[in-house]
């Protein structure tokens, strides 16, 4: 996929990152974005990824990162390749914390390829919205393929939300953002926890 844009006499290819897409407004997610992504990227106008790997994140990359004011949070999730391998839970509700929170927005979410860990966070978001679990897979595997893994779909089905639930009772509504009539949710300064960043 390749995005044109006309600026006056220059033309400029923008090549989204492998596996792209938007969840929701200021929300994506992508496999792992390579130097070809950045113009992309750039035209987001991100404020935050979270990358959900246990590998550091190339030196190319965290220079985009500060050249584009765009903060970094990373949770060193293992892949599930193996059925003993889980995802840990504590994880992927600090994730959604900053997920939810509108300040971190414009914000993408990657991991390697962009289906498996990804997936899994997404398809938590989704139970959060009450997205029935058949669209809940149905997303996910559209995005895994062929390699959809059972374990992980075990893991969306099983994950509370509860926890979730009781911290946006700290939450305050506000309509802002992308759209006039988008709900969008905000922590309290006084509630809201430190997420922890990986410098950039």
């Amino acid at each position: 996929m390749r995005l044109q844009v006309n600026d006056g006499d220059v033309d400029d290819d923008l090549v989204p990152p492998p596996n792209f897409s938007s969840v929701e407004d200021g929300i994506f997610r992508s496999g792992f974005p390579q130097p070809s992504n950045f113009p992309f990227l750039k035209n987001l106008n991100l404020r935050s990824i979270i990358y959900l790997c246990p590998e550091p994140y190339p030196e190319e990359n965290l220079e985009f990162l500060r050249a584009n004011n765009i903060k970094l949070f990373q949770f060193k999730i293992e892949g599930t390749k193996e059925p003993f391998v889980s995802i840990p839970k504590d994880a992927i509700l600090e994730a959604l914390k900053i997920l939810i929170d509108v300040r971190n927005h414009p914000i993408l979410i990657h991991c390697k390829r962009g289906k498996h860990r990804t997936g899994s966070l997404v398809g938590c978001l989704r139970k959060f919205q009450n997205w029935c679990l058949t669209s809940v897979f149905e997303e996910y595997q559209r995005y895994a393929g062929v390699k959809s893994r059972a374990t992980d779909l075990q893991f969306i089905e099983a994950f509370d939300i509860e926890p979730l639930r009781q911290c946006v009772y700290s939450i305050i509504y506000q309509y802002q953002g992308y759209s006039s009539n988008k709900r969008r949710l905000l922590y309290r300064e006084e509630k809201l926890q430190k997420p922890q960043t990986t410098p950039v």
